[in-house]
Order: structure tokens, then C-alpha cells, then sequence
């Protein structure tokens, strides 16, 4: 049976391909985006990191990421909150003069039966993953616009990566606000692409699927849960943070510039429906 601490991701070289570029990782200060931000600046991007609570926390990842030999700061806003993003773009465009890369992390659950569904627990929901990417993403797209291209940094004016689900594609019982945003996040993304296109302003989205992140302790955390969650994951194997890093590096990169409206599942095989592996 496999147990909850038997992932050993291989070790990477990691070139310097994203050197030069300045990029803003929302929600970093843990799981998902906290390896986000630490793969681009490995990666040789300065890095601002995003956060909401755990200041201290934020900041010894900025040191860690500037042991890379980049830049990093961390900065506290509410993504949900229109003057606290603008706020935290001035400051960024101020300490690292531009943005080339934006990941738009910052996510949250409140879970509920839909009879028993608060409006604040959908408003909020709503607003942090899917308002918080609209106001994260404007902004960016305001300085790749006037900033354009150039050419020793990277062939596209701009990198945006929302940060979905395989919850945007598989129904979620008992989820419904966060599946309903992760929904939206998918058209928001294409219809960005679709715009800022010809700009060479590329937009796609990252979909996780079971990744081992405090936000789903209770899902790998024993060796009974584990297991269960296995039968949903053909490839047998946990997700991990880093995982979704090197997703990230690769599409913020110029390796992947003619991608663009497009969601990339990093989910083991989560999205090939397992339950049908044996005929349904």
C-alpha cells in the first residue's frame, strides 16, 4: 500500500532561463505558491511574494530565494482588495522596475452543503480566487503593455499563469463555491488569451490535482487516507509542490512561447476519470 512520505522527486538541474525577469507569485507563502516562488527564483527571476498572514514566514522565503543570487521581497495584500493590489504593483514596479511574470495563486476553500452554503462563505471564495485574479492580472497586463517587448529578457511581452484545479473540469459535491471559481478561472484565463494575443502576451493555467499542501492535510496525512486518495490517481503517487514549480518555470519560460489559452493538468492522471479504468 503506499504511504503518505514515499515521493522522491528527481533532482534537476535548473539553468538560469528566466534571468533577468521580475515576477509576482500571489497566495506564496505556503504550499503551492511557496514553490512556485522559490522555482523562478531558482529559476533566476527576482521574485516579490504575495501574502495575506505569516510574515515571517514570507520573508524567510524571500531570504531563501535571494540565496539564489536574485531579488526578493515580500509583500502583504489582500488579492480580493483593489487598492491593496494596486498598492502592492506600485511597490513592486518601484523596487524591481517592471513585471514579466505574474502567477495568480492565491486561493482558498470554505466548504459547505450547497442548503447550507453561507453567502459569505461563496462571496468569499469567489472574490480571493476569482476577483483576486482579475485585479492581479489587469494590473500586469497594464505594464506589459507599456513596457512591450524586449528582446534580451524574453521573445513574449508578458507571462500570466492563473492557478486553477482539475476542480475547473471535475465536478466537487460539497464544493461548489471553489469548483465554481476554478470553473470561471478557466474562461477568464482563454478569454485573456484569446485578447492579449496578438500583444504576445501569453496566458494559460496551471490544474493541480492532489498535491500534498496543508490546505488538504486530511486527504494524505495517514496511510488510510492515502490510499483512498490513491484510488483517484492513476500515476499512484501523491502531487508535490515542486511539481507544479517546474510546470511553472517551464511555462513562464520562452521554451513555451507558443503556448498560449491553454490549462495544464498536473494531476497523475487524475482527469482520465480512473473510476473507468476497468469499464466503469
Amino acid at each position: 500500500m503506499p504511504t503518505p512520505h514515499n515521493t522522491t522527486l528527481p533532482s534537476y538541474a535548473c539553468p538560469q532561463i528566466l534571468a533577468g525577469q521580475k515576477a509576482l507569485v500571489t497566495g506564496a507563502s505556503s504550499g503551492i505558491g511557496k514553490a512556485v516562488a522559490i522555482g523562478l527564483g531558482r529559476a533566476g527571476a527576482d521574485v516579490m511574494i504575495n501574502y495575506v498572514s505569516n510574515e515571517e514566514t514570507a520573508r524567510e522565503i524571500a531570504n531563501q530565494i535571494e540565496s539564489f543570487g536574485v531579488k526578493a521581497m515580500a509583500f502583504r495584500a489582500d488579492v480580493s482588495k483593489e487598492a491593496e493590489v494596486q498598492a502592492m504593483f506600485t511597490a513592486m514596479l518601484d523596487a524591481f522596475g517592471t513585471i514579466d511574470i505574474l502567477v495568480a495563486n492565491a486561493g482558498l476553500q470554505r466548504d459547505a452543503n450547497i442548503d447550507e452554503m453561507t453567502l459569505a462563505q461563496w462571496n468569499t471564495v469567489i472574490d480571493v480566487n476569482l476577483t483576486g485574479q482579475f485585479l492581479c492580472a489587469r494590473e500586469a497586463v497594464k505594464e506589459f503593455k507599456r513596457r512591450g517587448i524586449r528582446q534580451d529578457i524574453s521573445v513574449a511581452a508578458g507571462k500570466i499563469i492563473c492557478m486553477s484545479s482539475v476542480h475547473q473540469l471535475i465536478p466537487w459535491a460539497g464544493h461548489a463555491n471553489y469548483a465554481a471559481s476554478k470553473g470561471a478561472i478557466n474562461m477568464l484565463m482563454q478569454s485573456m488569451a484569446q485578447e492579449l494575443a496578438p500583444l504576445r502576451i501569453r496566458v494559460n493555467s496551471i490544474a493541480p490535482g492532489a498535491i500534498r499542501t496543508p490546505i488538504n492535510r486530511p486527504a494524505w496525512e495517514t496511510p488510510e487516507a492515502y490510499a483512498k486518495l490513491m484510488d483517484l490517481v492513476p500515476y499512484n503517487r501523491i502531487g508535490e509542490p515542486e511539481d507544479i514549480a517546474q510546470a511553472a518555470v517551464f511555462l513562464a519560460s520562452d521554451m513555451a512561447d507558443y503556448i498560449t489559452g491553454t490549462t495544464l493538468f498536473v494531476d497523475g492522471g487524475m482527469t482520465c476519470y480512473p473510476g473507468f479504468a476497468e469499464g466503469g
